[in-house]
This record gives structure tokens, C-alpha cells and sequence, in this order.
């Protein structure tokens, strides 16, 4: 029998260009990441000749290999840390450099606006080759998870003694530091207070989001009152609360039809090639609101608005339906049924304008049902891409943070879709 010998020592040699097969995906994501103009990314990086440093990882690693995690649905950066030593696709890409998971962590989330400025940068090369044109975009929200638990949510007053808490706790915690000069009690007492002082901080933080959680509450409060009075139901009061652990995020009404603290993700996405065009990262539960601002960013980044734009329900509003078609864009989105029994859905409704009552007539048609069936087709499959990956929680907090992962899923996915437009058949 060969039993194993695990005491001995041995020398191994490896190729790290054959680690991989040649049409792997990371070699793929990696051609792509060296396409890109990334100036912006080194502009921050400088020698320092009067303090002791050391040399900066390069942006393109870091870039490539969180390209590379979210493709692979990998949403942790001490996940990503430990498959740069164990994982053959992420050696090679590591090239023989050993990124630690805080600064993988740090890269991801701190280059919001950089990583829009690229996705729009590949964006815009593909429509120079006239692989989108951007004639036909369908948007939709994806409600994702937050990195936080209903438990957290705390009221005003709950807030405000937490935050004094937090406040002595640090007092004293400061206190004893100053009389016992022990070098391991200190280590560890140095610990809690930056672990107390984070909390207050995040404390802070959801008392400042409070006034805005306050009003919307009042509204929904109002409504709510009005329809229990009008079934004959009592209303039990209820109080805003915040979340201590995220306090940006809300309790939203999920696909499920459960309620967890959430965010809201907007795609929108060019029908004809399936690339994700518009990226946006809201609080608000309700799609009621987001079209304008969806084709604003639009505009923002290529110049232009999209000649037909597919929304489901929850987008279609008259308010928002009328901005769209004062720009010139055709809403595509269904019209709601009319309370009356019987009555023609299709018909002026005393709060049209003429704006609001050409989309009905045009809904009305045939044809228009025909092109308003692309939106299914196109932004439910995006969704469901970008949500089994690393889109089904998020483990971040902040919507700042929360922004940054949903852009760098949608640049990968781009990226990816470009790649197999360009393989030969």
C-alpha cells in the first residue's frame, strides 16, 4: 500500500500561463480590463518621499479580480483574498502579487462614480460599432436585500438613549485606558472603544436619516388611516424607525411577498442587444418615481434619450408617463383597469393631458401590446442574471456602497456580453 507522507518537503514547479485553458474566463475579463482607459483609477497614486510606504497594487489587478469574483458570484472580499492563493483562474490573474481582503474591500466600494464612468465607457464604444443603438430600453427595479435585519430598527427615542450609551461607554473606556497602562488590556480595551466609537457613529448616522424615515412614514401613516376609517377598522399607531447596523436601508415589500430591509436596483436595459445601459440605487420601495430620473442619467451619459421606453405598472403614473413623452420618449406600459365596471380603460380620464391620452390610445393597439411584451424578455432576464450572482444580498451597507457592487455587476455583465459578441461563431 502507498500511504501518504505528509512530513516530507518538495519542491514543485508550475507555469502560471498553464494554469488556465487559453479561452478561460478570466483571461477573457482580463483582455477586456486592458482595453479600458483607466487613468482616473492611477490618478490618485503618488511617491511619497518623506514617510516610509510601500508600492500600491495596481488598479487593473484589483479591478480584474473583483470582474472575476462577481462573475462567479463571489461577494466577499475575504472570499475573493482566500481564492487569490487557492483558486487557479484567480493565481493567475494575481500574476504572483497577494492583494489582503481590506484592500480588496476598499477598491470595491470606494469607486462609485469611476466604475459608472467606465461602464458608460464601454457603452460608448459598442455604440460606435452600432452594437447599441439605444432606440428601445425597457427599465425595471429589483428589490435586493440589505445587510442588515429587521431587528435593527430602532425608533427616535430608542436612538437618541443608544447614542448615550455609546457615549459613556467610550468615556470610560478612555478612562481606564489613561490608568492602566497593562500592554494586552490595552490592545484589547483600544479595540472595543474603536468598535464602541463605530457604533455611535452608525448611531449618529440613523438619527440624522430619522426626519427623512419621519416623513414618509407621516404619508403612509395618513393613508392607511384613511382606509381602515372607510372599513370600519381601527388603526393601531406605530412610530419611524432606522436601522442601527444600515441606516439607509427600508423595509420594502419583497418578490415574496415578505417585508425585509431592502434596497431598490434600477436597470435599464437596450432591448435589441440586451446590454445594461443605466444603473441607479434607491431607498424608496415604490418604481412610481424612478423613470424620470432613470432617462435624465440617460441623456447624461450619451446625449440622448431612447425613442421607446417599456415599464411595467408600478412605473406607469401619469406624472411620470407625461414628463417621458414631453422629452419625446413613447411610454410602453399597461394601462390600468377603470374602476367603473364596464367602463373603457382606453378612454380620456379626466386627469389626462394630451400627453397621458395619446399613450392610452397608442396602448390601445395591437401593435403596442406586441412591443410592450419585449419588456419581460429583456429586463426579468438581466434581473435574474445579475440576481445569481451577487445580486440576491447584498454585503455591504450604505447606498453609496450598495451602488458601487450593483454597478461593478452590470459592468461584468457588459463585458462579458461584449466578449461573446466578438468570439467567432
Amino acid at each position: 500500500m502507498l500511504s501518504p507522507q505528509r512530513g516530507q518537503v518538495e519542491w514543485r514547479q508550475f507555469d502560471l500561463e498553464g494554469l488556465i485553458a487559453e479561452d478561460h474566463v478570466a483571461r477573457v475579463l482580463w483582455d477586456a480590463v486592458e482595453t479600458l482607459e483607466l487613468s482616473e483609477f492611477y490618478a490618485g497614486i503618488a511617491a511619497r518621499e518623506s514617510m516610509p510606504g510601500r508600492p500600491m497594487l495596481d488598479p487593473k489587478l484589483l479591478l480584474g479580480l473583483w470582474l472575476l469574483a462577481t462573475r462567479d458570484g463571489v461577494g466577499s472580499a475575504r472570499q475573493l483574498a482566500q481564492l487569490c492563493t487557492q483558486h487557479h483562474a484567480y493565481i493567475w490573474m494575481c500574476g504572483g502579487v497577494q492583494p489582503n481582503y481590506h484592500t480588496l474591500s476598499d477598491f470595491r466600494t470606494a469607486h462609485g462614480e469611476k466604475l459608472e464612468r467606465l461602464m458608460v465607457q464601454v457603452l460608448a464604444s459598442l455604440m460606435r460599432r452600432d452594437l447599441v443603438k439605444l432606440e428601445r430600453v425597457a427599465q425595471d427595479g429589483m428589490r435586493t436585500r440589505a445587510s442588515a435585519g429587521a431587528a435593527s430598527f430602532r425608533s427616535g427615542a430608542k436612538l437618541k438613549r443608544c447614542v448615550e450609551e455609546a457615549k459613556q461607554q467610550i468615556a470610560t473606556l478612555r478612562r481606564e485606558l489613561e490608568e492602566d497602562p497593562s500592554a494586552s488590556s490595552d490592545r484589547q480595551k483600544r479595540a472595543l472603544q474603536r468598535a464602541t466609537e463605530d457604533r455611535q457613529r452608525r448611531l449618529q448616522e440613523a438619527l440624522s436619516e430619522l426626519p427623512r424615515v419621519a416623513e414618509v412614514h407621516a404619508r403612509n401613516e395618513h393613508n392607511r388611516a384613511r382606509r381602515a376609517e372607510k372599513a370600519g377598522r381601527k388603526l393601531k399607531a406605530s412610530e419611524p424607525r432606522v436601522s442601527t447596523t444600515d441606516p439607509e436601508a427600508r423595509v420594502m415589500k419583497m418578490p415574496d411577498g415578505g417585508y425585509r430591509p431592502a434596497y431598490n436596483v434600477q436597470l435599464a436595459t437596450d432591448v435589441a442587444s440586451r446590454f445594461i445601459v443605466g444603473v441607479d440605487v434607491t431607498n424608496q420601495g415604490a418604481d412610481s418615481a424612478q423613470l424620470l430620473p432613470m432617462l435624465r442619467k440617460l441623456e447624461g451619459h450619451f446625449g440622448r434619450l431612447p425613442n421607446d421606453y417599456l415599464v411595467d405598472g408600478g412605473f406607469g403614473t401619469l406624472r411620470s408617463i407625461d414628463g417621458a413623452e414631453k422629452l419625446g420618449v413613447k411610454v410602453y406600459a399597461p394601462v390600468p383597469p377603470s374602476r367603473r365596471p364596464g367602463a373603457d380603460r382606453y378612454a380620456r380620464k379626466y386627469a389626462d393631458t394630451d400627453r397621458t391620452f395619446r399613450w392610452r390610445r397608442r396602448m390601445s393597439h395591437a401593435n403596442a401590446k406586441r412591443v410592450y411584451r419585449q419588456r419581460a424578455a429583456t429586463a426579468e432576464t438581466v434581473n435574474a442574471d445579475l440576481r445569481n450572482r451577487t445580486m440576491s444580498c447584498f454585503t455591504v451597507r450604505g447606498r453609496a456602497k450598495v451602488r458601487a457592487v450593483a454597478l461593478l455587476a452590470a459592468l461584468t455583465y457588459n463585458l462579458l456580453r461584449a466578449a461573446r459578441l466578438r468570439a467567432p461563431n
